[in-house]
């Protein structure tokens, strides 16, 4: 055997200015990696983990005497009021009636902002005449708080539903304007840009472009604005109410009744909860492109192209998209 050492063939060949032929070897083993993005995997043992601790604290401190029981009652003693209270009612209504009367203003009100709020949010996002006029009364007004104006709103309405209404709707208003305008700012032009150039109309360019884009964040507006619908609920049921969760913690706190505020309290977190989640869910299953841009292009590529062959009228007449339109388009969509 002789002692020179034959120099390596990839050596040889990256001399040469040449590849080396690859050599005889077994096929690369895929290996499936899960990964997560920033902020990604379930979170529902940590929030159990986090749930039961505060309830640990919550009886020890109470237990040990801390705080006295005045001001800070056992989880066992809210839970012997909420058995009472939902066997012999509070405040001459049974529980039943206070919570359907608060869901029956909540819903109102939510009804009445997002039909409202939708449409006005994406005029603002479109037009900038409708965005000079409007955006400064809504930035001025949305970072007060409600009970700043209630007063107004009883002068004004008077003391019965329609003030009620009214405040909660305010209140829910603006969080749905912005997201939508929000929605529509957000839209990239080339996708605007892909349909013009196909030939959409400005009514098929709202309906199958803008609306689909901005559908993301009018869905987290909407969420957003059920919660300060429900934050806002115990000032709008300030004004001469008989029935709802917020008249019955502002009761249960003229007699000291810790207890019955605590159960009220809990009331209210379990429906903006429910609420909430709920929302979550319609996200999921009208936007599931959420988070994901091919998701988002893939569906207003799809849209685009659906709209055009909604246009029989102007292909009969002889119009097509030019050569580069299509051509653009194709990049856009990544079909080409």
């Amino acid at each position: 055997m002789s002692d020179q050492v034959q120099p390596l063939p990839l050596l040889d060949s990256l001399r040469a200015g040449t590849s080396a032929p690859p050599a005889a070897s077994a096929p690369p083993r895929l290996v499936k990696m899960r990964s997560f993005g920033i902020g990604e995997g379930s979170t529902v043992g940590i929030s159990m983990a986090a749930g039961i601790a505060i309830l640990a604290l919550w009886w020890l401190i109470a237990q040990t005497g801390w705080v006295p029981h005045l001001f800070l009652p056992t989880p066992s003693e809210v839970i012997n009021v909420a058995r009472s209270i939902w066997e012999d009612g509070y405040a001459n209504a049974t529980l039943t009636e206070h919570v359907g009367a608060s869901l029956l203003r909540i819903l109102t009100a939510g009804v009445i902002a997002v039909s409202l709020g939708i449409p006005v949010g994406l005029l603002m996002g479109l037009n900038r005449w409708v965005k000079g006029v409007l955006d400064t009364p809504i930035e001025f007004y949305w970072p007060l708080p409600p009970l700043a104006y209630l007063p107004l709103m009883i002068i004004w309405l008077g003391i019965g539903e329609a003030s009620k209404i009214t405040l909660l709707t305010l209140a829910m208003f603006a969080p749905v304007v912005l997201s939508a305008q929000a929605g529509v700012r957000s839209l990239p032009l080339e996708r605007v840009n892909a349909a013009l150039s196909l030939g959409a109309t400005r009514w098929q360019l709202l309906v199958e472009i803008v609306l689909p884009s901005a559908l993301p964040e009018i869905l987290t507006g909407i969420r957003i604005a059920l919660g300060v619908g429900w934050s806002t609920l115990v000032a709008a049921e300030l004004i001469a109410a008989n029935r709802g969760i917020g008249y019955m913690i502002m009761s249960a706190s003229h007699f000291l009744a810790t207890d019955a505020v605590f159960v009220g309290i809990a009331l209210i977190a379990t429906c903006a909860f429910a609420f909430s989640y709920g929302m979550r869910l319609l996200e999921r299953a009208l936007v599931p492109w959420k988070g994901k841009n091919w998701g988002l292009q893939n569906t207003s590529c799809t849209r685009i192209q659906g709209a055009m062959a909604k246009l029989p009228a102007r292909h009969q007449n002889g119009y097509s998209p030019s050569a580069q339109a299509k051509k653009n388009f194709a990049v856009w969509s990544g079909a080409a």
